[in-house]
């Protein structure tokens, strides 16, 4: 068994150990395997143990390794949206974790609607309020979802964030518990089904796992010693 595989075996069972702490079925819990700047050797090593989703935080990467990969891989697109990449993005990107402006979700709409593609969706909120994140302000996340509603192309299924690297556990809870209780209150104003929450990452994912994620998005985990 190669390391990358026996990374992944072992970071699966963290996830699912950390689930069942929570008092939570592990199988709600997807562990999204975090692929940037991963060679696709190393990433085909993992689609052969049975791994079938993977997140890029570039496009003209992702579009590398979209082509190269078998056609039942399910892409991810976890990284900042620039206007001029939104096309690429819904050619190659099943679902897409950072859309956090009603200008960029309407752009996403019309171009899917011009591609025929229907890709999910979660909307991007800045819970931590650091300025060097992206996402929607909490208080403006009601605007994001009603116009998120109104989008013929797009499925939205919930909303993500990122905690700040050096957040201890306390703060971590107050950041992910606050994101549920946002999905929570704004999905039932609209009657929207939202079961999506993706937050948590390699180092803070048993609190978000605590809160309530249903995705965690790890890579360096899962890589940590890997040749690149």
């Amino acid at each position: 068994m190669s390391l990358v595989v026996e990374n992944f075996l072992a970071v699966k069972a963290e996830v699912e150990a950390a689930a069942a702490a929570a008092g939570r079925d592990p199988g709600e819990v997807k562990l999204l395997v975090v692929s940037k700047t991963i060679p696709l050797p190393v990433i085909e090593e993992l689609y052969a143990c049975g791994v079938r989703e993977f997140g890029e935080n570039r496009i003209s990467e992702l579009a590398g390794k979209a082509a190269a990969m078998p056609g039942d891989v399910v892409w991810h697109f976890i990284g900042p949206v620039q206007s001029n990449k939104v096309r690429k993005i819904v050619q190659c990107a099943d679902v897409i974790h950072s859309v956090d402006t009603v200008e960029k979700l309407e752009r996403f709409d019309r171009i899917a609607g011009e591609e025929g593609k229907h890709p999910e969706i979660l909307l991007e909120v800045n819970v931590s309020g650091e300025a060097s994140k992206g996402g929607v302000a909490p208080a403006e996340l009601p605007v994001l979802a009603a116009a998120a509603a109104g989008c013929a192309h797009l499925r939205c299924r919930g909303l993500m964030t990122m905690a700040p690297p050096a957040a201890e556990h306390d703060e971590l809870m107050r950041i992910f518990s606050a994101l549920r209780r946002l999905r929570d209150e704004v999905a039932a104003a609209g009657s929207r089904d939202w079961p999506v929450l993706s937050m948590g990452m390699s180092r803070d994912f048993p609190e978000a796992i605590d809160c309530g994620a249903t995705i965690v998005r790890i890579g360096s985990r899962i890589f940590a010693g890997v040749p690149r």
